[in-house]
């Protein structure tokens, strides 16, 4: 049975959108905000994630131990994520109190307080958090990188901002930014669970429904690709020597995704992957080795990542770019090429039985594409992928002279020239 959506515009531009699943008992709501990291100015580079952190402190109606119990002590559970496009303020609650969690949630959104002793104690809370990522080097290395992907551009900053960008973040600074950006227009609530759109658009629009309309936020577009590789090493004593490689890839809306998308499970997706393989399985050079696949609006990220004894990061660099070399030489094998489609169709499939996770596929998809697209659309999508596509999306986007490598370890300056080598 198709999976039903349903989709509403309030008179002030805000959309509502929704994914009744009768057979649950539970129902997902998220108010998702379209300003993220990339649309800050760089003096105050990290304001949308700070803002994120500080819409929990209280309401000029709730206190901040008052918003937690309206949704956890009703059984609820309530969080919030900033990402390089937008802000998301999530709940999952039960279906009877999908109404009082809309209008929490509003309440945070619409009229934090914003309070300047709270915002003192929240940047600290920041700063530590900051510091924590900066002491997981398997994690920093991913900053690293997309600086070397986007220098000078909002997407090659950290999320979080710096602690000097944190530091000059002033309460008057976070009252412009939620009163430019927390607007109808550029806001999207969606939902999935036991519901009924009809009582859903009628519980939102008590909350906003007389809210001025604002403007859509924009960003600056990122330069055009790199025309050689590019490396950072930042020598540092670890237990490990953590590595992310990356290219450019395919913005949200690029007609290759599909196949960009099957071609990451093949290389680094899954156990069965050949990087998984290669490396773990048969040379025995690293816990987890993996790809991901990232898309922006205009831009897109396809990276590998490991954890590697110091001995023997260039060992496992050649072997991943040996891998790269040959994806882009060698056609896809039928029996490769199923076993992808049949994991990234079930993963999907898998997703959507959760409510949160339906949630966010729809909130996600009506903010970055202004529109939601159904499940079986993307299976259909995917099941017109070719093996020859596969191939084409790797010459496209896995090539060397495009290669960015961030690496974080206590690498001798011999291995540093090896590595850079390497890239040549």
């Amino acid at each position: 049975m198709k999976q039903a959506y349903h989709r509403t515009q309030l008179d002030n531009g805000l959309r509502i959108v929704s994914a009744p699943r009768w057979g649950s008992e539970s129902a997902a709501i998220g108010i998702w905000i379209g300003v993220g990291a990339r649309h800050e100015p760089t003096r105050i580079s990290g304001a949308a994630h700070f803002l994120e952190h500080l819409i929990f402190k209280g309401t000029k109606h709730r206190s901040s131990r008052q918003i937690k119990v309206a949704i956890e002590g009703a059984g609820g559970s309530l969080n919030a994520f900033t990402d390089e496009e937008f802000t998301s303020v999530v709940a999952k609650v039960q279906a009877k109190d999908l109404g009082s969690a809309v209008e929490v949630l509003s309440d945070m959104v619409l009229h934090p307080e914003l309070d300047s002793r709270e915002m003192e104690k929240e940047r600290q809370v920041v700063l530590e958090e900051i510091r924590m990522v900066r002491d997981l080097p398997m994690h920093f290395v991913h900053d690293m990188l997309n600086s070397l992907l986007w220098p000078g551009h909002p997407l090659g900053r950290d999320i979080a901002g710096t602690p000097g960008s944190l530091g000059r973040i002033r309460r008057a600074d976070i009252v412009r930014f939620q009163s430019r950006y927390y607007r109808p227009r550029n806001v999207v609530i969606a939902a999935s669970g036991r519901l009924s759109h009809r009582d859903l658009v009628e519980a939102v629009t008590r909350s906003w429904g007389k809210v001025a309309p604002g403007r859509p936020a924009h960003c600056r577009k990122p330069a055009g690709r790199q025309r050689r590789p590019r490396l950072k090493i930042e020598n540092k004593e670890t237990e490990q020597t953590h590595f992310s490689l990356g290219f450019h890839a395919f913005p949200r809306s690029h007609p290759d995704v599909q196949a960009l998308s099957l071609l990451n499970v093949l290389l680094g997706g899954n156990m069965s992957s050949r990087l998984f393989q290669r490396v773990r399985e048969e040379q025995g050079l690293a816990y987890e080795i993996g790809s991901q696949v990232k898309r922006f609006r205009d831009a897109g990220l396809f990276s590998i990542s490991a954890g590697v004894e110091h001995k023997h990061l260039v060992r496992c660099l050649k072997t991943v770019l040996n891998e790269l070399k040959r994806i882009r030489r060698e056609p896809v094998s039928p029996r490769e090429f199923k076993q992808a489609l049949e994991y990234l169709t079930g993963q999907i499939l898998f997703a959507l039985e959760d409510s949160v996770e339906h949630m966010c596929w729809i909130g996600e998809c009506e903010m970055l594409l202004g529109r939601v697209q159904p499940a079986e659309v993307i299976l259909d999508q995917m099941a017109r992928v070719r093996r020859q596509d596969l191939t084409r999306a790797a010459r496209a986007v896995l090539c060397s002279d495009r290669l960015s490598l961030a690496v974080i370890g206590p690498v001798k300056k011999d291995v540093q020239r090896q590595v850079a080598d390497l890239l040549v």
